[in-house]
């Protein structure tokens, strides 16, 4: 064995290069010469020790490591750890986490920058010392970083920079300083918004305007009496938003109105379970807003019985579909929101069908499309009767009876009126001041509500004069009875006060216009449909006045005036074409009337006044003059004129007999044409020119509203028929058109914000949209509409479920057994493009001897209800 001679042990401890709290005093012993230690071990010791001073925020430690002598050659200002952070950026990130040691810290940062070293540099993430500073240190030290060199611009590896991610989607709480800091150096610099801004303030936007929707809905939903059910929650993304990528249904495709000839576009069903569909589809279906899955479904089952089947299915499919909506709407004729979503399916149905060249022949020689096109006629009545309804409670306080200024108007004393009785009437119109008017006392009363009829209004057949009678002394009753009651003034207009019953009106006019825009009823439906609601409004003001003496007078004319200005000046808010507001000019002549008829004292001067009021007849000037309301010395119409006028209505008179007799001449002569030509061809051909003939302006004004060439102030309304007596006939339907394109049948009106309506006493006044919007119908543009034709036909998975609702478990297909034979009744590929190719045998023994049951039962048509139409239909070319 070789011995082996070991040399001294050295059993000295290892130095300790990585103290955990390393001193100045300990640093000092180590780096002397005495201590033993190679240059790189002193490296080592430096560093790490620099490198826990700026952790800690430890400055004394710092300043001695910097300016020391002996550990100045060691110290690296550029050193980085593992993950790449410089002394800069350990310091920064532990500020927040001793809040007493955070003006330390910040000293730390301020003397490393001053000793040399980089804040530029950048981590492995590519953070600098800026990007960690802006979520961690206060702005003083934020600013010194920019000024000494760090740049805001500098982006992360994920392209981030200080800025986007202080702010990111919205801005870090506590943070909104340093943003604003970062913001203004980068814009000095030339910066007008990055990537991450231009995100955030998208995300802002969108934010703001889900709050804007829900305002407005919550709005609409207590002006209405809404359920919150009719909001659907998939289109809480939808409303007023401008930016819905749907330019491209703009370009009319035909491969999207007629799909392909294979199954994929049908929906299977048999006779035996369509009454069951349709109860599942249309009767307890849940009615939301833009819900159109009713009208795929019934267009998607028409298809199949078209092209699979014979006419007998499609005929029983659209007529028992068609009395399952009318039974719908005609239970529920007060429920708004069932009304609009009936008149949306119904539309879009008849839109899918008209549009499809496959099917569209078969369906006009079956008459379906007239049928649809009664069936949206009449949910169009009904949604008017309901407007009527509400309106005829708040029109004698909105319009009749409201004040605006009346407190300029208390001192009006006229002749009539006794003196010592005005106190008391005073005194009753301070106690009266109640902010939910119902319906007035000396009004007509309301429909009862489970009828579709209109308020009534004064017979249009009692218009003779009535006999005039001595004035004679008013009784203690009707003295008191003439003080109506004043309204809270609330000011929405700036020159024009409005009361708390014009504000209501206006409040249900609004919440119903943004129904049925936020319901993407068609925008030439809605322009209709308001022609006629302020037709009949504009004829009960007409008659209230005229039959009512306390509202003949000129201090009531100009309060009247007024209140009417209120009205029109809405419908130019609400972007509706001017000739809407036509309809009241009857109203206008007979409130000017009324304030000039007693200053007119010249001959001369009456003719000219008689000449510029067209809309008023002589029986109507003759009847206000008769029973007008003269103030305390007020001039009165001399002798002269009162005999012309007298002269007038004679004439007036003997012109109204002679054209009645005309007319019931003419329709007698009609009627027996009819008659006689019932079952020739000719006839019908002749009768059909004759109303393309009547009806060709009116249908071609109502399709150039769909051209963007054209101005919707060119839109004109159907003329009412002449008014040969004193009163105006409220009960008159103006004539309903579609487009004679089908393809717009789809579009939906612009969606325009109006808020602040629907709001009490208090809050912000009732839309007055001009104020922030200055887009209105007087700068004749055309009209704003968009087409949807591709939306309307996204076929939810929840089709196929209301289709299978009425079973107690999901339809599944039963695998064939062994020893029985399968035979497969559907094709399971697509088929060919021919037609025959889809024919299926549908001489099934069911079908011939159960019929449907809603087919078997008489269409609504021929049930013997109650015409809502008045006049039928004008058949409409297509």
């Amino acid at each position: 064995m070789i011995p082996v001679s070991l040399g001294p042990l050295d059993f000295s401890p290892e130095p300790d290069l990585h103290p955990l709290y390393p001193s100045p005093s300990l640093i000092s012993r180590s780096l002397s010469s005495d201590s033993g230690l190679a240059p790189s071990q002193k490296s080592e010791l430096v560093s790490h020790s620099l490198s826990r001073a700026c952790v800690f925020g430890d400055l004394s430690l710092l300043q001695y490591l910097l300016s020391d002598h002996q550990s100045q050659p060691y110290v690296d200002l550029s050193a980085r750890d593992e993950d790449g952070l410089s002394l800069i950026s350990l310091a920064i990130l532990g500020f927040g986490s001793e809040s007493e040691r955070d003006v330390e810290r910040e000293e730390c940062v301020r003397l490393l920058i001053a000793q040399g070293a980089d804040a530029t540099c950048s981590d492995k993430a590519g953070w600098t010392a800026l990007h960690h500073a802006a979520v961690l240190c206060p702005p003083t030290l934020v600013s010194h970083l920019m000024t000494h060199g760090c740049s805001p611009f500098a982006e992360t590896r994920r392209r981030l920079t200080p800025l986007d991610i202080v702010t990111a989607h919205t801005v870090l709480p506590g943070r909104d300083d340093i943003a604003l800091l970062l913001e203004e150096a980068m814009r000095t610099q030339g910066w007008m918004g990055g990537r991450m801004e231009e995100k955030r303030r998208a995300l802002d936007e969108q934010l703001k305007r889900k709050g804007r929707q829900k305002s407005v809905r919550e709005n609409v939903s207590k002006v209405l009496g809404l359920q919150n059910q009719w909001w659907s929650s998939r289109e809480e993304d939808e409303g007023f938003s401008s930016d819905d990528s749907d330019d491209e249904d703009d370009q009319f495709d035909e491969e999207l109105y007629t799909p392909k000839l294979d199954f994929t576009s049908m929906l299977a069903w048999s006779p035996q379970e369509l009454s069951h569909i349709f109860d599942a589809v249309i009767t307890t279906s849940h009615t939301s807003v833009r819900n159109s899955q009713p009208a795929i479904t019934l267009y998607l089952m028409a298809r199949f019985a078209c092209l699979t089947c014979d006419q007998t299915w499609l005929e029983d499919l659209v007529l028992g579909a068609t009395d399952a909506i009318e039974e719908k709407f005609f239970s529920r004729s007060e429920d708004i929101t069932c009304l609009v979503f009936c008149l949306y399916n119904a539309t879009i149905w008849l839109h899918l069908m008209q549009c499809d060249n496959a099917i569209n022949e078969g369906c006009e020689m079956l008459g379906s499309f007239e049928l649809l096109e009664q069936l949206i006629n009449s949910v169009f009545v009904f949604i008017i009767r309901y407007a009527e309804r509400r309106i005829d409670q708040l029109l004698d306080p909105a319009i009749l009876d409201s004040s605006p200024m009346a407190s300029e108007y208390q001192s009006v004393q006229f002749e009539s009126e006794w003196s010592f009785l005005r106190p008391f009437s005073a005194k009753k119109k301070s106690t009266a001041n109640t902010p939910n008017h119902g319906t007035p006392k000396n009004s007509s009363p309301s429909s009862p509500p489970f009828l579709p009829s209109r308020p009534p209004s004064p017979s249009p057949l009692l218009l003779g004069p009535a006999p005039v009678s001595a004035k004679g002394l008013s009784s203690l009753r009707q003295t008191l009875s003439r003080a109506k009651t004043p309204s809270t003034v609330f000011n929405t207009h700036s020159d024009i006060p409005q009361t708390t019953g014009l504000r209501d009106l206006t409040s249900f006019l609004t919440a119903l216009h943004t129904l049925l825009t936020l319901s993407d009823v068609n925008p030439v439906l809605m322009i209709q449909f308001w022609s006629q609601v302020i037709y009949w409004t504009s004829c009960e003001i007409f008659n209230r006045i005229l039959t009512r003496k306390k509202y003949l007078c000129r201090s009531k004319a100009v309060q009247i005036g007024m209140n009417l200005a209120v009205l029109e000046e809405w419908i130019e808010d609400m972007g509706l074409p001017r000739g809407i507001a036509s309809h009241l000019t009857p109203v206008r002549d007979l409130l000017n009337w009324l304030q000039c008829l007693s200053s007119i004292t010249d001959f001369s001067n009456l003719v000219a006044t008689i000449q510029t009021m067209k809309s008023i007849n002589p029986l109507q000037m003759r009847r206000a003059v008769r029973d007008y309301k003269y103030e305390v010395n007020e001039g009165r119409m001399t002798d002269e004129c009162i005999q012309y006028l007298t002269q007038l209505q004679k004439d007036w008179e003997r012109h109204r007999v002679k054209m009645g007799v005309e007319a019931l001449r003419k329709e007698m002569g009609e009627r027996e044409r009819e008659r006689e030509l019932e079952d020739s061809m000719a006839s019908e051909a002749n009768a059909s020119l004759n109303a393309s003939s009547e009806t060709f302006t009116a249908q071609h004004s109502i399709d150039n509203l769909f051209d963007r060439s054209h101005s919707q102030s060119e839109w004109e309304p159907a003329k009412a028929p002449q008014v040969l007596g004193e009163l105006l006939d409220s009960r008159h339907m103006l004539p309903l058109f579609l487009p004679s394109d089908p393809r717009v049948l789809s579009a939906t009106p612009e969606k325009r914000v109006v808020s602040g309506y629907g709001v009490r006493a208090g809050a912000r006044p009732v839309a007055h949209a001009r104020n922030t919007s200055q887009v209105s119908t007087l700068d004749g543009g055309a009209m704003k509409w968009r087409c949807r034709s591709r939306r309307v036909r996204n076929v939810d998975f929840e089709t196929l479920q209301w289709v299978d609702r009425f079973r107690t478990k999901p339809q599944t297909f039963q695998l064939p057994m062994h020893g029985e034979e399968y035979e497969e009744s559907y094709p399971s590929t697509p088929l060919s493009n021919g037609i025959e190719d889809l024919r299926i045998n549908t001489d099934v023994p069911h079908t011939v001897l159960h019929g449907t049951p809603l087919t078997k039962r008489p269409s609504a048509r021929s049930r013997g209800r109650l015409s809502l139409i008045g006049d039928p239909v004008i058949p409409i070319s297509l």
